[in-house]
């Protein structure tokens, strides 16, 4: 005789999936499908209402939750259509909660940081590889677009940023790209310079300045150990804002 099996959870009723869900579902496949490619138009509402036997909510929800998703755009009086996928529409679905996950649980700023040491020390490793002329060019551009704005604090950061962004684009990782620049926009925030390390706008020139010249020899090491040493002196500019902050 068989035994009854003890704590099985068969009490709970099964969910009924909402039809906009199951539209959204439907949909999602046939761009995964590529049955819809970028660029395609939908088909009209009233027509997704016939195929898919519903009503005219559950279609505008569901192409509502794909718009939200960054797959297909929504404009008034025209039909939606499948939008190109990259690298920036995927980070950006992580966005908010990115910012959100740090705010609320400060340790994870430490994390990001160290997150940053290992990306940045692997781009400059691959950039010492790939590095051309016109690359060198163009990030000496940026360090005099940088040095333009020495003195003036946030403008200077943000420089900061488009440098490490363009050494990022040296490698030809679409994706190394968009991470560093959502990981460093989402570490702007928690910017607060410390007044008593003096010099540290032209340190940081100097040494944006010096790495440059080191890919353009090609050294991957004296590179690296440039950016570890250059990412430990500004960590602590990068901090939890505190009520008196």
């Amino acid at each position: 005789m068989p035994t009854e099996q003890p704590h099985l959870s068969i009490n709970r009723p099964i969910q009924k999936q909402k039809l906009a869900d199951q539209v959204f579902d439907r949909l999602w496949q046939l761009i995964e499908d590529r049955e819809l490619a970028p660029g395609d138009t939908l088909p009209s509402e009233r027509v997704l209402m016939e195929q898919f036997g519903v009503g005219r909510p559950a279609v505008r929800e569901a192409l509502h939750m794909l718009a939200n998703k960054g797959v297909i755009s929504i404009s008034h009086g025209e039909r939606s259509r499948v939008k190109e996928l990259t690298a920036s529409t995927a980070v950006s679905q992580i966005e908010d909660i990115a910012k959100l996950m740090l705010s609320s649980q400060p340790a994870n700023l430490e994390h990001l940081k160290q997150l940053r040491v290992i990306l940045e020390v692997g781009t400059v490793r691959i950039a010492a590889e790939k590095c051309t002329d016109a690359d060198v060019e163009t990030l000496n551009d940026l360090v005099q677009a940088q040095r333009a704005v020495l003195g003036q604090d946030k403008p200077f950061v943000k420089a900061d940023i488009a440098f490490h962004v363009g050494l990022a684009r040296v490698t030809g990782n679409p994706l190394l790209e968009t991470v560093t620049q959502a990981m460093l926009s989402w570490l702007f925030a928690y910017y607060k310079p410390l007044l008593h390390w003096e010099g540290r706008e032209q340190t940081t020139l100097k040494e944006h300045a010096t790495l440059v010249a080191l890919l353009a020899k090609r050294d991957a090491d004296g590179a690296v150990r440039l950016i570890e040493d250059h990412l430990g002196r500004s960590d602590p500019l990068y901090t939890v804002k505190t009520e008196r902050s």
